[in-house]
């Protein structure tokens, strides 16, 4: 494969073509986006080799990566099949179902749908970095549906900027994505709400430490990204949020219960989770 073709020159997209580039994984990348402005840093910071309109970008390519909204890759995706025969496609997606759906059944089996688990607050090419995928988990969805030869190159693509490779159903991602990245979005922008809505949040904010900056830090986030990526996967947010809540509940039934003892069990039965992170 000698061209990788990029839509979308942001954090996810910028960083994909940084760690190719890094390790000479294609002859030449290439990128289009939705602002002239982007596309100049990308050239500037010698992210991407050429500008491209997204027609040239997909006739010419032979890996494309969609690194846009997810709503927006969605919409891009009736547009591939102008691609050549023997094109591979990929997406960085934060949801996986609705893409799927969306995917024409003439490219299906050329199309491996994958979320690189990781990211930042912040967005734009100036946001991109050549290690952000490193030691990082990207999930592949369905994969039962590709070409044995498009998996493959999708997997060495990944497996080679340093991405452990995950398989599952695109509703089990969809699941466990909104509890373990999305709704830690939904309550840090709950959190900054909160005090924002404060008549005093200025006093608040004066007190602010790591606690509260590590929890908040996430509603710095696009809020344009991160819409799409609730209303694609409503359902299982939803779900979560309420989970989430009926642990809330519970805290502050204990709490005006002044059962400190309950209280502190609840509390260490939390610690078991990082229990987990270390034997995992």
């Amino acid at each position: 494969m000698r061209q990788l073709g990029i839509v979308g020159v942001g954090l996810m997209g910028g960083s994909l073509a940084l760690a190719a580039r890094e390790r000479k994984l294609f002859d030449s990348i290439v990128g289009c986006g939705r602002s002239d402005e982007s596309l100049r840093t990308a050239l500037e910071l010698n992210i991407i080799d050429r500008a491209l309109r997204l027609e040239e970008l997909i006739a010419s390519s032979d890996l494309i990566a969609l690194a846009a909204p997810v709503e927006t890759i969605v919409a891009l995706i009736p547009q591939l099949s102008a691609a050549k025969q023997s094109a591979v496609f990929t997406d960085l997606g934060s949801t996986k179902t609705a893409i799927i759906r969306a995917i024409l059944p003439s490219i299906r089996a050329r199309f491996v749908a994958a979320h690189p688990m990781c990211g930042t607050e912040y967005s734009g090419p100036k946001a991109a970095f050549s290690s952000l995928y490193q030691d990082r988990i990207v999930v592949l969805c369905d994969t039962e549906a590709n070409d044995k030869d498009a998996l493959e190159a999708v997997e060495r693509l990944f497996g080679a900027i340093g991405m452990k490779i995950v398989k599952m159903r695109s509703q089990d991602h969809d699941r466990h994505a909104a509890f373990i990245s999305h709704l830690p979005h939904a309550i840090s922008y709950a959190l900054a709400n909160s005090v924002l809505n404060q008549e005093d949040k200025q006093s608040i904010l004066t007190l602010a430490a790591g606690g509260f900056r590590d929890m908040s830090r996430l509603a710095k986030s696009s809020a344009s990204m991160w819409i799409d990526i609730f209303k694609q996967n409503k359902p299982a947010l939803i779900s979560a949020i309420g989970a989430f809540e009926g642990e809330l509940k519970k805290a502050e039934k204990l709490l005006n219960d002044e059962d400190w003892e309950a209280l502190k069990a609840w509390m260490r039965s939390a610690n078991a989770l990082h229990d987990i992170f270390k034997s995992s």
